[in-house]
């Protein structure tokens, strides 16, 4: 008979005792992979949404005169000199070493045009880059600007102008047609006229100048700060500066969640120790006798030690598997409620760690019991006989 045989027989001859050893730890190793599981979840579904606003990053040449603006600078007046922006710019910003957490890099020209006798914005931009960046541009029909020659019009601007989709507008003595009309934003964005960033540099005879670069830094990647820092040394003669209202309190609030969820984590792990320390002691004080018994016939002190982390080490992974099973659970019924449509993360690794630290929790709480066990003197625990 081997000491695992041995220590198996004794759970189950005391399946009180063991369930309860179980359920502690399993409670246990189930509340941590939830609230890991739900804090790893909030954490992606915020990130995906604070990517969805747009830029967090602003890219601008140094200008005082502020004329017409959009986003806070002069767009009329712009020196394009040795603080200016220009197209190289971009390959600079991509190539700083945290270029890896940037999703998106969008150029952008915008300077005052005339149109039917009116004065309006008109921006040049990537296409494919200003429609992932700003999310909430939406055109109502009709598609972005891709062929040349092309604009869709801010609702503003439609509206002051009288332009729908398929009309055909003359800027500075170039045709330009109407692909579509944006829906409102409620923001300084109906004023535009959005075409491609060279159509607009030729329109203005500014070509290869940019009046800013809006850019989306990945929250999952780069600290928004490192990156912001980085720029900076890449381009030292503009301003680089961050986005942060429409982020900071949805940051907060995830950040709040992480720290609540390492407190209740700790709580948990210290709980889980007593529980085993308890009931292991509890075990080995009923035990005296049986202990005694194979003291008397030839089992040594670090046999008696074995014998009893064996038990708590089965107990361990019995409430890691179960208990990671239950925390997952756990997990799909509550997310809903703190994150509504947000998916569960899975960690490949959670299920392994879930069994590998109930083991070790087990085999630490366990530890001064088994060492009490094997020191137990046969002679005195045969007297309770």
């Amino acid at each position: 008979m081997t000491l695992r045989t041995i220590a198996f027989a004794n759970l189950r001859r005391r399946k009180a005792r063991a369930a309860f050893l179980v359920a502690g730890l399993l409670i246990g190793v189930a509340t941590v992979v939830a609230l890991l599981t739900l804090s790893r979840s909030m954490t992606g579904e915020a990130e995906a949404n604070l990517e969805s606003y747009g830029a967090n990053i602003v890219i601008t040449p140094r200008a005082e005169d502020v004329a017409l603006t959009y986003g806070g600078i002069d767009v009329g007046g712009v020196s394009v000199g040795d603080q200016g922006l220009d197209e190289t710019d971009l390959e600079r910003v991509r190539a700083i070493p945290a270029g890896g957490s940037i999703a998106v890099v969008a150029p952008e020209l915008v300077g005052p045009v005339e149109v039917k006798g009116r004065r309006a914005l008109l921006m040049g931009v990537d296409p494919t880059a200003q429609f992932a960046l700003k999310r909430w541009w939406q055109i109502g029909a009709g598609r972005p600007p891709r062929d040349g020659r092309e604009l869709v019009a801010g609702a503003r601007a439609a509206e002051v102008l009288g332009l729908t989709m398929g009309d055909y507008v003359r800027i500075r003595g170039e045709r330009f047609t109407v692909t579509g009309v944006l829906r409102p934003t409620g923001g300084q964005d109906d004023e535009l006229l959005v075409a491609e960033l060279a159509d607009v540099q030729r329109v203005l005879g500014r070509p290869g100048e940019l009046t800013l670069i809006e850019v989306a830094a990945a929250y999952s990647g780069a600290p928004v700060e490192e990156v912001v820092r980085q720029l900076s040394a890449a381009l030292p003669a503009v301003e680089v500066s961050t986005v942060r209202e429409a982020v900071a309190s949805r940051l907060h609030a995830v950040d709040q969640f992480k720290g609540f969820s390492l407190v209740i984590v700790g709580i948990v792990v210290a709980i889980e120790i007593l529980v085993v320390f308890l009931t292991m002691t509890g075990s080995v004080s009923e035990r005296t006798t049986e202990i005694g018994v194979f003291r008397a016939i030839g089992f040594r002190r670090e046999q008696i030690t074995r014998l009893v982390l064996l038990e708590a080490v089965a107990a361990g992974v019995a409430a890691g598997v179960l208990g990671y099973a239950a925390g997952m659970a756990v997990s799909y019924a509550v997310l809903p409620f703190l994150a509504e449509g947000a998916p569960v993360s899975w960690m490949p690794l959670l299920g392994t760690a879930a069994v590998v630290a109930a083991v070790v929790v087990a085999g630490l709480a366990a530890l001064y019991p088994a060492l009490r066990a094997g020191k137990m003197d046969p002679t005195e625990a045969l007297r309770a006989l």
